[in-house]
């Protein structure tokens, strides 16, 4: 049985632009500007400037959104103006959506009709987490209140119900299983959310009340109106009615494994919800091992008294549930980083990523080698915890032969793989490379038989040295198929591993081939020596 909540924020850029951060309002302008003086926020149209939004006094005194402002003004010469800010109107209810995960982690954010803004939460099987379906409505009435949001709540079988019931039926109203119907029959058709053009066409029809539509063949009834509008209200009706389906998709993917818990007193210092994430925790990897898995991504989500949260997400290499361990690591992100507010009422500990955690068989030759990884993840794990999630990074190999493109930096945390006991040794570049790459290469100047002789003597940082052994070349050839790298042309290099009379190692290659790539006509396009790494 199916039980949607759907939340009617009433006058809500009102709402937004009187708790707007950091805004000071004018002094005829209160800060509760539902209950003040005729209040409205404006938009610009091709018809100049129009009533987007106005507050109760406004509305009693004969004006509505759609207005001129010319006209309010003639109306009203008293009404206060302002301009709205629609980008901020849809951030701040992107927020309140992610705040009512309190109740329900599948929240939808509901803008199909403008100026009756709201929410629609899926709260099956969760109202007796609550103390019942009223008390769960009278709550959240209650904290959107407390968070400085006007709303009325209603709960029914179906979204087109909720709504219906939400803008026109009695405070709290709870619709059981079966009593669909009934509820509806005494609303106003405005309640299925049909378009205008229907709507207009069913009052010249004397249709006025949802009941009326009952007793039409919906064939007939879908006839009856112009311009295909009978057939979106037929297609409301039945959704209403739950003869159609109606699909929410949440403002945010569900996490398919959290753990929840509300707290009749808020909890204003972090001692406070640091005393309960064990708890928490252990909820959360009991869930996960009844399905054979382990975390990789942790959010713990504080929601606070003001309609806002705050969150801390910790991660690891490898997924597990091993309570002291997700303690450890979030002590070293540091819990005292969220910002309670003046408080938060309930917490949840949800597992973001979750991936199979299967148990492996380890062999003695093998078990030392095992129990490194581990450790190795372990402190991947904390030390990115403690300095973040790009502090601890690891070379990963690329498709390419050059040197500054056969690897790039990437977060320790997002290639696992790497430090897990089966990974593949196999997978290491077998060639000889030098444990530190300069980049970009620096020039050096070099004597060398020509044409392909590796260098006697060369000249780098204004100091020569004489090379005591070399090794190759070793040929590479240009991705013709890549733009070259940063400064650099695209020819063929030659590199060397040569020793100096000291005993230090290097890495050099010749840019350019003589005879091929240089003729001697072109003095720029002399092939060049370069300084590419250093060895031990």
């Amino acid at each position: 049985m199916r039980r949607i909540v759907s939340v009617w924020l009433i006058d809500w850029p009102v709402t937004v632009w009187a708790n707007g951060a950091g805004r000071v309002s004018p002094p005829e302008v209160p800060v509760g500007a539902h209950e003040g003086p005729p209040f409205a926020l404006i938009t610009r149209t091709a018809r100049g400037a129009v009533i987007h939004a106005l507050n109760a006094a406004a509305r009693a005194a004969g004006l509505s959104a759609g207005q001129t402002q010319a006209d309010a003004r003639a109306i009203l010469p008293t009404l206060i103006c302002r301009p709205a800010d629609l980008a901020a109107d849809r951030g701040a209810l992107q927020r309140l959506a992610v705040w009512a995960e309190r109740w329900s982690p599948a929240v939808v954010v509901d803008t199909e009709q403008e100026g009756m803004e709201g929410l629609f939460l899926d709260v099956t099987g969760a109202g007796h987490l609550f103390g019942g379906e009223a008390a769960l409505l009278a709550g959240m009435e209650a904290r959107l209140a407390e968070a400085g949001a006007r709303a009325r709540v209603a709960l029914a079988p179906t979204p087109g119900a909720a709504w219906a019931l939400a803008r026109w039926g009695k405070d709290h109203a709870v619709v059981p299983e079966g009593r669909t119907r009934d509820a509806l029959a005494p609303l106003p058709v405005e309640a299925l959310r049909i378009e205008a053009a229907a709507l207009r066409q069913a009052r010249r029809f004397g249709l006025k009340r949802i009941g009326d539509l009952y007793e039409m063949p919906r064939a007939g009834l879908a006839r009856r109106f112009r311009d295909g509008a009978g057939v979106g209200l037929v297609k409301r009706l039945d959704q209403a009615l739950g003869l159609a389906a109606e699909a929410l998709v949440p403002t945010r993917p569900p996490p398919k494994y959290r753990a929840w818990e509300a707290h009749a007193e808020p909890l204003c210092d972090i001692a406070g919800v640091e005393g309960r994430l064990p708890e928490l925790a252990a909820d959360l990897a009991a869930a996960l091992e009844k399905d054979g898995q382990g975390a990789r991504v942790l959010t713990l989500t504080g929601f606070r008294t003001d309609g806002r949260t705050t969150a801390l997400t910790i991660k690891s290499g490898l997924p597990g549930r091993d309570v002291a361990v997700w303690m450890r690591l979030f002590r070293e992100r540091g819990v005292e980083r969220l910002d309670l507010g003046f408080g938060v009422d309930a917490l949840m500990l949800s597992a973001d990523l979750a991936e199979p955690l299967k148990a492996y068989q380890v062999s003695l030759e093998d078990e030392a080698a095992a129990r490194h990884a581990e450790s190795l993840t372990a402190l991947i794990d904390r030390l990115s915890a403690r300095l973040g999630d790009g502090a601890v990074r690891v070379a990963e190999p690329q498709g390419s032969w050059l040197p500054e493109r056969a690897e790039r930096w990437r977060p320790a945390l997002g290639l696992s793989k790497a430090v897990r006991p089966d990974a593949d040794a196999a997978d290491a570049d077998p060639r000889h490379r030098p444990i530190l790459l300069l980049d970009p290469p620096e020039p050096v100047e070099a004597i060398a038989e020509l044409p392909d002789g590796a260098p006697a003597l060369f000249t780098w940082r204004r100091l020569a040295r004489r090379v005591a052994r070399a090794d190759g070349p070793e040929r590479l050839s240009p991705e013709w198929w890549r733009p070259p790298p940063a400064d650099r042309e695209a020819r063929t290099r030659d590199y060397y591993r040569v020793e100096d009379d000291q005993g230090l190692r290097y890495w050099l290659f010749r840019e350019g081939l003589y005879g091929r790539e240089y003729t001697g006509a072109d003095e720029e396009r002399a092939p060049s020596w370069w300084m590419h790494g250093m060895f031990p």
